[in-house]
């Protein structure tokens, strides 16, 4: 019998002919990518650990993001850190503000996830590096230490769920609707430590930036990875960002699986996640009227160019209702500079949003679009959770940035095939 693409993955790196779900194995480890949270957080065991250097088969990417520029002293102190263990370990691939953007985009537009790699980091959306055939996954701050001292970390072999997505998505319907959908079938808890494989015709038609989104917010279905085959669209981007690209690791097509799930996405409307949870989806319309102080698009799930382009393309002409603060947050400085370009921020810009620098801002609350007690914010983000956005008296509805940008012209939640004229049913 096969192996699904994250037994091979795992066999490989662990110099073994196959593995089964269950099994313990010690793999090496590709990729480590820290930011300037989870860089202070590895210093102590780093040291515990006796190490001095990290492993020459690792390769360390660093990416502040999260509390950047910094808003407050204790958090100037963690970039300092993170810069300084950035030049002790001699780590090239470092990205100042102004440089980069949101780590998990990052990772993927300058080519430090391939096909075939295990790439493990202390955030937990580092699934998103299955869009490109990648195993990736969050850890905590002492199991990333060892594999960037040693090189290697031991994994359970996860079982694996096949996903199949037929159909056609319809106009303003999007990848994180799918997610958002999915999330909703499946719930907190049904996918824990497992890996899902997704195929189909909807994945088929899929940019690798919808892949990318979907394989960031299946990580709040509990899944360890989550994997999308690559293919032509993925090779095609890889080969614009590094000399060679590997091949594939493909699932065998005698592949066991725990359980494979077929969901037509035909007659999919676009789904909103009420508080306070990403897997409380319904039906833009069960949520239409929901009166919004704040709209957020952006983040390491929906900050990506075709995402301000969707945004654009509702906003474009029109302003932002008066009684909503609009926010958008471009995932990396290449993509703001693609956006300027192309007229897209201007577009946000002359409809009365706030276009913000690079980095997680509004989704993480630490400092930027903090919403107070009673406010209500839909955010393109990935995580609705009590507090947050800032207060936790505040509630946070997720959406595609279609709905996201048909909300902040509304006032409310709206569905955007009404401003798109597509149908409505």
């Amino acid at each position: 019998m096969g192996m699904t693409m994250v037994e091979k993955i795992l066999a490989k790196h662990a110099g073994l002919d196959r593995v089964t779900p269950g099994q313990i194995v010690e793999a090496q480890v590709d990729v480590v990518m820290l930011h300037d949270i989870g860089t202070p957080g590895i210093q102590r065991p780093f040291k515990e650990l006796g190490a001095d250097k990290i492993a020459d088969n690792v390769d360390c990417v660093i990416i502040p993001d999260h509390y950047v520029p910094a808003p407050t002293v204790q958090a100037a102190e963690n970039l300092k850190i993170t810069r300084a263990f950035a030049r002790k370990m001699n780590v090239t691939h470092y990205y100042e503000l102004g440089r980069g953007g949101i780590c998990h985009h990052v990772m993927i537009e300058k080519g430090h996830v391939l096909p075939g790699q295990i790439i493990v980091a202390p955030d937990s959306h580092a699934t998103t590096y299955g869009a490109c055939g990648a195993l990736g996954t969050g850890l905590g701050v002492t199991d990333t230490a060892i594999a960037l001292g040693t090189g290697s970390l031991w994994f359970q072999v996860p079982e694996t769920v096949k996903i199949i997505l037929t159909g056609k998505l319809g106009r303003s319907v999007s990848a994180k609707d799918a997610a958002l959908f999915l999330l909703k079938e499946f719930g907190e808890a049904k996918l824990i430590y497992k890996c899902v494989e997704i195929v189909g015709p909807v994945v088929d038609e899929l940019s690798l930036d919808g892949r990318a989104c979907m394989a960031n917010m299946m990580l709040e279905a509990g899944v360890k990875a989550c994997l999308f085959a690559p293919d032509d669209k993925t090779m095609e981007y890889l080969k614009q960002r590094v000399a060679k690209v590997p091949e594939p690791v493909l699932a065998d097509g005698d592949a066991h699986y725990e359980e494979v799930i077929t969901f037509d996405l035909s007659n999919l409307p676009p789904i909103v996640a009420a508080p306070h949870s990403p897997s409380n989806g319904k039906s833009v319309l069960e949520v239409a009227g929901t009166k919004i102080d704040q709209a957020f698009l952006g983040s390491c799930t929906n900050g990506r160019l075709e995402d301000l382009r969707i945004g654009a393309a509702i906003l474009k002409g029109k302003k932002v209702h008066p009684s909503v603060r609009m926010l958008v947050t471009p995932a990396s400085q290449e993509i703001y500079r693609q956006a300027d370009a192309e007229g897209i921020v201007q577009i946000f810009i002359d409809a009365g949003a706030f276009v913000t620098n690079p980095g997680c801002g509004v989704c993480l609350g630490g400092h930027l679009g903090v919403i107070a007690s009673g406010e209500v914010c839909i955010a393109s983000s990935n995580r609705n959770f009590r507090g947050r956005m800032g207060s936790v008296a505040g509630e946070i509805y997720l959406a595609s940035p279609a709905v996201v940008a048909a909300a902040a012209l509304a006032g409310e939640i709206a569905d955007p095939r009404i401003f798109e004229g597509a149908e409505v049913r």
